[in-house]
């Protein structure tokens, strides 16, 4: 097992990344202090698999538990099940110390985040990823959110968790969809952090993909580690350094809500964003065509969707106003000047985004 601590002063915490560590995971929890009540939130499919794993742990650390299932879909991540998970909470909570856990992928994470930020004006809470995605991305950083029918994410704090616990033996269950999602934000990675992290993709997709316990161990540990000193220098992201993670991610999240959540999942969206602004980056002169290529290589190789089907341009370009990134009329999008060098640019002009996204549109 490994540990990488987000240094974060008070609010610092450590993720621990291994192979079949879930025996100690109720001795962390426990030494934790967090309180004796554990309200854990996750899907039926999670909960299937190993919810008695879990449940048996925690026991065995003096620690009870209730599960609230909530579905497995990125539309639970709404005020309305939001609001109807904190009703079951404060039933629970009745005569006991209780603390969250998000047992389960991104959705689960960022409405377990966000309930944790509000109720009681704050409660502490642990991640549990257990999708590859939430593992290197989403259950670090304390990002915590849900979405409005106008756009992803607009609901939502900054609240970190008090541990991020990465057994990569849940990844074993993964769909291969499910698992090339998460391989989208590994991608992301490497283009705009780390060139060696990128070639190691390319080199052993097939591995991934057989989901090699070494490979995934790799990714998950070095993912984690790009991330947590980009948090612990950038937590709110008011320095710039924190906004190159969301490369990919302005149309990606564009694409997911004209989509309505339902035709591509998070990673497929955010492999078109990061093909439609490496062309972008392109077309503004900041990097070569064979750098576009070699992402487009990449994605193709991991088996991520290059194209958008039944979706028009307009719906997304109507979405993407919806981004966070945006500053007031000013629009704000990670580009890159090559593998592993990035660039925030603004005021883009709309001519050149909607070339980029034209080109992804099944047809084109």
């Amino acid at each position: 097992m490994k540990s990488i601590k987000v240094s974060l002063k008070k609010r610092s915490y450590n993720i621990l990344v291994g192979c079949g560590i879930a025996g100690i995971l109720g001795r962390q929890i426990r030494d934790l202090k967090l309180g004796t009540d554990a309200f854990i939130i996750t899907n039926s499919l999670v909960k299937n698999k190993f919810g008695k794993l879990l449940e048996n742990n925690l026991k065995t650390s003096g620690i009870s538990c209730r599960f609230r299932i909530i579905p497995d879909t990125e539309k639970s991540k709404s005020v309305e099940t939001a609001s109807a998970v904190i009703r079951d909470l404060a039933a629970f909570d009745k005569g006991r110390k209780v603390f969250i856990i998000a047992f389960g992928g991104g959705v689960v994470g960022d409405l377990s985040g966000f309930v944790a930020s509000i109720y009681k004006r704050g409660i502490p809470y642990i991640q549990i990823p257990t999708t590859l995605l939430a593992q290197v991305d989403s259950a670090i950083g304390g990002k915590t959110a849900v979405d409005l029918s106008t756009g992803k994410n607009l609901v939502g704090a900054f609240y970190q968790p008090r541990l991020v616990f990465s057994d990569v033996k849940f990844l074993k269950t993964l769909s291969t969809r499910q698992l090339r999602s998460g391989l989208a934000e590994v991608i992301k990675y490497g283009i705009i952090k780390d060139r060696e992290l990128f070639s190691f993709i390319e080199k052993n997709h097939k591995g991934i993909l057989k989901k090699k316990q070494a490979f995934l161990e790799f990714i998950v540990f070095r993912c984690s580690k790009i991330k947590a000193d980009i948090v612990s220098k950038d937590e709110k992201e008011e320095k710039g350094l924190r906004t190159i993670l969301n490369f990919g991610h302005t149309l990606g999240h564009a694409i997911e809500t004209a989509a309505k959540f339902e035709s591509y999942n998070h990673g497929e969206a955010v492999a078109i964003g990061m093909l439609a602004a490496s062309d972008m980056s392109v077309s503004l002169g900041l990097t070569d065509k064979m750098t576009f290529f070699c992402i487009e290589k990449a994605i193709s190789k991991i088996g991520l969707p290059a194209k958008i089907d039944k979706i028009k341009l307009k719906s997304i370009i109507s979405a993407h106003y919806s981004d966070k990134k945006f500053i007031g009329k000013h629009n704000r999008f990670v580009l890159i000047s090559g593998i592993g060098k990035t660039k925030i640019v603004e005021n883009i002009p709309l001519k050149i985004i909607k070339e980029a996204v034209g080109k992804r549109i099944s047809g084109s």
